[in-house]
């Protein structure tokens, strides 16, 4: 039997009552695997795009009552942190896993960043069918693409242009049954596949050619 790389214990963590069991949970189960992604797609983003690229594996370390109800690694080009920059993450919920880039409301340069996405908005047009997007990282629910295409899209990115606490995702989503099921080759191949989608995105943010 092929050992996958997601088990069903590594969403179950946020079942864990309480925020020092929690933590525990996550730092044994979860961590060591973002660490492991981390390695891996930091050393992808650099060679691909040119700029030296850094895991940030998320510590939860401002935390001192509410547990985390998801947990990510994020990848920028900046060594001290990744939250005022358009950056990419591989992260859990408890209900599904996700695979996105995203602006989130400490980025500075949001309403360039906006305007770079409208003026490119056909690059959207480009993606997979599977993919989603969503205005606020904090809220596990998104919208397929397929349906954003039909006026949210817009909308989420005029938000972005002109509301300051405004974010703006894009990427996969894949349910906790369907990602127990990748071999960690499947899931390697399934992330930087799902990334190459989205280099496009990414570079009309940054506006780099």
């Amino acid at each position: 039997m092929v050992k996958t790389f997601w088990e069903a214990k590594d969403f179950d963590v946020f079942q864990v009552e309480g925020l020092e069991n929690r933590m525990n949970a996550l730092i044994e189960n979860v961590r060591p695997k973002f660490e492991k992604l981390g390695m891996q797609y930091s050393h992808y983003f650099s060679s691909t795009l040119g700029d030296e690229f850094f895991p940030h594996v998320a510590k939860h370390a401002r935390r001192s009552v509410n547990p985390p109800k998801d947990s990510w690694v994020a990848f920028a080009p900046y060594k001290r942190g990744y939250k005022s920059l358009p950056h990419f993450q591989i992260g859990l919920w408890g209900s599904h896993l996700f695979i996105i880039v995203a602006v989130i409301y400490e980025a500075p340069d949001k309403v360039a960043i906006a305007e770079q996405l409208l003026k490119k908005k056909s690059l959207f047009n480009k993606l997979p069918d599977d993919f989603i997007v969503s205005g606020d990282h904090m809220k596990p629910d998104a919208i397929p693409l397929k349906q954003a295409k039909k006026g949210e899209l817009k909308d989420l990115l005029t938000r972005l242009h002109n509301v300051k606490k405004a974010e703006f995702l894009v990427g996969r989503h894949i349910s906790k049954e369907s990602a127990i099921t990748f071999s960690e080759d499947e899931f390697l191949h399934f992330a930087e596949e799902t990334f190459n989608e989205l280099l496009p995105i990414y570079k009309a943010m940054v506006n780099k050619k």
